[in-house]
Protein backbone atom coordinates (compact mmCIF):
# COMPACT_ATOMS: atom_id res chain seq x y z
CA UNK A 1 0.00 0.00 0.00
CA UNK A 2 1.14 3.48 -0.73
CA UNK A 3 0.63 6.47 -2.97
CA UNK A 4 0.17 6.19 -6.72
CA UNK A 5 3.57 6.45 -8.38
CA UNK A 6 5.35 5.52 -5.14
CA UNK A 7 7.22 2.59 -6.71
CA UNK A 8 5.26 -0.37 -5.31
CA UNK A 9 4.95 -2.22 -8.63
CA UNK A 10 8.54 -1.43 -9.59
CA UNK A 11 9.78 -2.87 -6.28
CA UNK A 12 7.91 -6.11 -6.94
CA UNK A 13 9.30 -6.29 -10.48
CA UNK A 14 12.88 -5.70 -9.27
CA UNK A 15 12.46 -8.45 -6.66
CA UNK A 16 11.02 -10.77 -9.31
CA UNK A 17 13.97 -10.15 -11.63
CA UNK A 18 16.53 -10.46 -8.83
CA UNK A 19 15.20 -13.82 -7.60
CA UNK A 20 15.29 -15.15 -11.16
CA UNK A 21 18.82 -13.83 -11.70
CA UNK A 22 20.02 -15.49 -8.49
CA UNK A 23 18.48 -18.78 -9.63
CA UNK A 24 20.25 -18.51 -13.01
CA UNK A 25 23.53 -17.81 -11.20
CA UNK A 26 22.98 -20.98 -9.15
CA UNK A 27 22.84 -19.12 -5.83
CA UNK A 28 21.92 -21.34 -2.89
CA UNK A 29 18.62 -20.52 -1.20
CA UNK A 30 15.05 -21.75 -1.25
CA UNK A 31 13.66 -18.39 -2.45
CA UNK A 32 15.85 -18.17 -5.53
CA UNK A 33 13.46 -19.22 -8.26
CA UNK A 34 12.01 -17.70 -11.38
CA UNK A 35 8.88 -15.76 -10.42
CA UNK A 36 5.70 -15.61 -12.47
CA UNK A 37 3.28 -12.84 -11.54
CA UNK A 38 -0.43 -13.19 -12.13
CA UNK A 39 -1.70 -9.63 -11.93
CA UNK A 40 -5.22 -8.31 -11.52
CA UNK A 41 -6.71 -4.91 -10.79
CA UNK A 42 -9.71 -5.84 -8.62
CA UNK A 43 -11.35 -2.45 -9.11
CA UNK A 44 -11.53 -2.98 -12.88
CA UNK A 45 -14.05 -5.83 -12.65
CA UNK A 46 -17.17 -6.76 -10.71
CA UNK A 47 -17.10 -8.99 -7.62
CA UNK A 48 -18.74 -11.76 -9.65
CA UNK A 49 -16.07 -11.51 -12.33
CA UNK A 50 -13.36 -11.59 -9.67
CA UNK A 51 -14.60 -14.40 -7.39
CA UNK A 52 -17.13 -16.20 -9.58
CA UNK A 53 -20.89 -16.11 -9.58
CA UNK A 54 -24.00 -18.25 -9.86
CA UNK A 55 -26.14 -17.40 -12.87
CA UNK A 56 -29.76 -17.63 -11.72
CA UNK A 57 -31.01 -17.90 -15.33
CA UNK A 58 -28.89 -20.89 -16.37
CA UNK A 59 -28.37 -22.22 -12.82
CA UNK A 60 -24.68 -22.64 -13.61
CA UNK A 61 -21.60 -21.49 -11.75
CA UNK A 62 -19.16 -19.28 -13.63
CA UNK A 63 -15.62 -19.25 -12.21
CA UNK A 64 -14.07 -15.88 -11.55
CA UNK A 65 -10.77 -14.55 -12.82
CA UNK A 66 -9.11 -15.05 -9.44
CA UNK A 67 -9.98 -18.75 -9.17
CA UNK A 68 -8.84 -19.23 -12.76
CA UNK A 69 -5.50 -17.56 -11.99
CA UNK A 70 -5.00 -19.76 -8.92
CA UNK A 71 -5.92 -22.89 -10.86
CA UNK A 72 -3.44 -22.07 -13.64
CA UNK A 73 -0.69 -21.38 -11.12
CA UNK A 74 -1.33 -24.58 -9.15
CA UNK A 75 -1.34 -26.74 -12.30
CA UNK A 76 2.08 -25.53 -13.41
CA UNK A 77 4.62 -28.37 -13.29
CA UNK A 78 7.57 -26.00 -12.78
CA UNK A 79 9.30 -24.99 -9.57
CA UNK A 80 8.78 -21.35 -10.53
CA UNK A 81 7.25 -19.23 -7.81
CA UNK A 82 3.78 -17.92 -8.58
CA UNK A 83 2.68 -14.61 -7.11
CA UNK A 84 -0.85 -13.27 -7.25
CA UNK A 85 -0.67 -9.49 -7.36
CA UNK A 86 -3.78 -7.41 -6.84
CA UNK A 87 -2.54 -4.15 -8.26
CA UNK A 88 -4.98 -1.29 -7.95
CA UNK A 89 -6.74 0.95 -5.48
CA UNK A 90 -7.48 -0.69 -2.14
CA UNK A 91 -11.18 -1.00 -1.49
CA UNK A 92 -12.64 -2.15 1.84
CA UNK A 93 -15.29 -4.28 0.10
CA UNK A 94 -13.00 -6.45 -2.04
CA UNK A 95 -10.45 -6.70 0.79
CA UNK A 96 -13.15 -7.94 3.17
CA UNK A 97 -14.39 -10.43 0.57
CA UNK A 98 -10.82 -11.65 0.08
CA UNK A 99 -10.36 -12.08 3.83
CA UNK A 100 -13.57 -14.10 4.00
CA UNK A 101 -12.53 -16.37 1.12
CA UNK A 102 -9.07 -16.95 2.57
CA UNK A 103 -10.39 -17.47 6.10
CA UNK A 104 -13.00 -20.02 4.96
CA UNK A 105 -10.42 -21.90 2.87
CA UNK A 106 -7.94 -21.93 5.76
CA UNK A 107 -10.59 -23.42 8.08
CA UNK A 108 -11.44 -26.13 5.53
CA UNK A 109 -7.75 -26.97 4.99
CA UNK A 110 -6.97 -26.90 8.74
CA UNK A 111 -9.86 -29.25 9.54
CA UNK A 112 -8.98 -31.64 6.72
CA UNK A 113 -12.12 -30.90 4.69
Amino acid sequence: MGPTGGGKTMNVEVLQETLGDLKRQKAIGFAYEKVLIYQLNPKSITMGQMYGAFDPNTREWQDGIMSTMYRLASMSPTSDRKWMMFNGPVDAIWIENMNTVLDDNWRIHKNGG
